[in-house]
């Protein structure tokens, strides 16, 4: 299949984006890149099949890759592979039709379903959470908003502040996970925290924000949120094998989260399972369960104004608020995304990625070309390095075909 430089009609500028809390956030190595650009240049898809190919079948074989990548353009599937091991305890490969562990990709389920309950006006982006959720005894403000949670700029204290450093798995060597099955059973951890900023006056990366967002969401439907999720998201969407999936229960087809442990040499000598790590089954921050096609079908359904209305479906892909200058762009928050945009407005890719011990995930949409690029590791560090691989790939491959022509 040919894919041609006149599918990209824009090209992109700008280096690399960044993030606050991620590992991901250094420049990948840049190796294979002119064998890949001109694949991108000449259409011969074929070599840059063969090539993305070769690159995760080497990364595969030196443990620091299991997974899947997808990548789209509209309805065309232009490369699609699984790679590793879906469970090293038993060595199943994995699939493109494992289900894989989100972690905070799942907020954009939560941000989507928030905007759901928006159009049948349950409540609106400026409706102040704890008065509507009738909290008492807590420290968040009354004037965090609605918005101020999908943007991260609620400034309420988060269980654990990833921006400072902590480990979220940390929260779990006193706690038994499996303690918290419900989104209330969140509360005591972050209910009573004293807030890091007022209500909107800047951003900061907040899980707990989409907990209470969860709450909003029951309260208006009536439902508990995974079974919200699962009716009003996955189905109309056509996520036919995504669901919200217990680590204590035997499912079929599910990808087991492991880490390299490390001697002081580097060299792996075992592997480390995440089922204590965070809570044994998904929530409204993080934990559900998708394969990479069905995430490529949610966005698009988005898009498509499928899920919600047309007004709410250009909200989720608007930069909102403004969160890091970075050198010749800014990087802004928007209703469950972050955006990278340049000095002139211009949006060159929107995302969102999730992370925890044995998970890394990375959906990243470039809407000038009408691309998608889904990464999901069953490894903590698979699917960063992948992740900007492809997007220098892109960027180059435009800017090169920008001069050509």
């Amino acid at each position: 299949m040919a894919l041609a430089s006149s599918l990209f009609p824009r090209p992109l500028c700008g280096s690399r984006e960044e993030h606050n809390h991620h590992p991901y956030f250094e420049l990948a190595p840049r190796e294979n890149l002119p064998v890949l650009l001109y694949a991108w240049v000449m259409n011969e898809w074929s070599v840059l099949q063969q090539a993305l190919d070769t690159y995760f079948c080497q990364r595969t074989d030196e443990q620091r890759f299991s997974g899947v990548v997808r990548i789209t353009q509209g309805s065309e599937e232009v490369f699609g592979e699984a790679y590793g091991l879906a469970s090293r305890t038993w060595g199943v490969p994995a699939s493109m039709d494992t289900r894989f562990d989100t972690a905070s990709l799942t907020k954009l389920f939560t941000a989507v379903a928030t905007l759901q309950c928006i159009d049948r006006g349950a409540f609106a982006l400026d409706t102040p959470v704890i008065p509507y959720l009738g909290l008492q005894n807590t420290t968040i403000s009354d004037e965090v908003t609605v918005f101020h949670l999908l943007t991260h700029s609620s400034g309420i204290g988060d269980d654990s502040e990833e921006e400072d450093g902590e480990d979220y798995a940390d929260l779990w060597k006193t706690k038994p996970n499996y303690s918290i099955l419900e989104t209330v059973d969140f509360l005591p951890q972050f209910a009573s925290k004293p807030r890091n900023f007022p209500p909107g006056e800047r951003c900061r990366y907040c899980n707990c924000g989409f907990v209470l967002l969860g709450l909003m969401i029951e309260k208006a439907s009536g439902m508990s949120y995974r079974a919200y999720v699962r009716q009003h998201i996955f189905a109309p969407a056509g996520m036919k094998d995504s669901a919200f999936f217990s680590m204590d229960q035997c499912t079929p087809n599910v990808a087991e989260g492991c880490d390299a442990i490390r001697d002081k040499q580097g060299d792996i000598e075992g592997w480390h399972k995440n089922i204590y790590s965070y809570p044994i089954i998904g929530s409204p921050d993080s934990g559900a369960h998708v394969t990479a096609a069905d995430l490529d079908r949610f966005l698009r359904a988005v898009r498509k104004n499928v899920l919600t209305s047309k007004d709410s479906a250009k909200r989720f892909f608007t930069p909102q608020i403004s969160y890091k200058q970075r050198e010749g762009w800014e990087m802004q928050y928007g209703l469950g995304m972050w955006f990278y945009v340049e000095s002139d407005g211009h949006v060159v890719c929107c995302q969102k990625e999730g992370y925890n011990a044995g998970v890394s995930a990375v959906m990243r949409y470039f809407p000038d070309s009408d691309i998608n690029v889904i990464i999901l590791s069953n490894m903590a560090e698979g699917a960063w390095e992948p992740a900007w691989h492809i997007h220098e790939l892109i960027i180059d491959a435009l800017d090169d075909s920008s001069t050509k022509c």
